[in-house]
């Protein structure tokens, strides 16, 4: 119903927020950690910044291993990007569409 504040959603329920504060915390810390395993702790001897040429002296195991690391990093970018965007880009795109007085700036 139009005007009972029920158009707040998860806004309006204390838990439902921070269920919504923790999918997103998640979705940052898996990012980190998986930045942090490519760039820190699986950067072979003697490179700093990106492999280039460097990749093809690397044993198949860590390469392998680096790369499925950048596939988690890439699932959970990707996984925040589609998650914001139904919680909170698509609801306010709409809300600004739907609403019937114009904007004068």
């Amino acid at each position: 119903m139009p005007g009972d504040g029920s158009r707040r959603g998860w806004r309006a329920h204390p838990l439902l927020f921070a269920l919504h504060a923790l999918i997103i915390a998640h979705f940052a810390f898996q990012m980190a950690y998986s930045g942090y395993m490519v760039f820190f702790v699986l950067r072979p001897e003697g490179v700093d910044g990106p492999l280039f040429a460097a990749a093809l002296e690397l044993p198949h195991d860590f390469m392998v291993t680096r790369r499925l690391y950048a596939i988690e990093h890439w699932i959970a970018a990707a996984g925040l990007a589609v998650y914001l965007g139904l919680t909170e880009i698509g609801p306010r795109l709409r809300a600004a569409r739907s609403d019937p007085t114009p904007r004068s700036e």
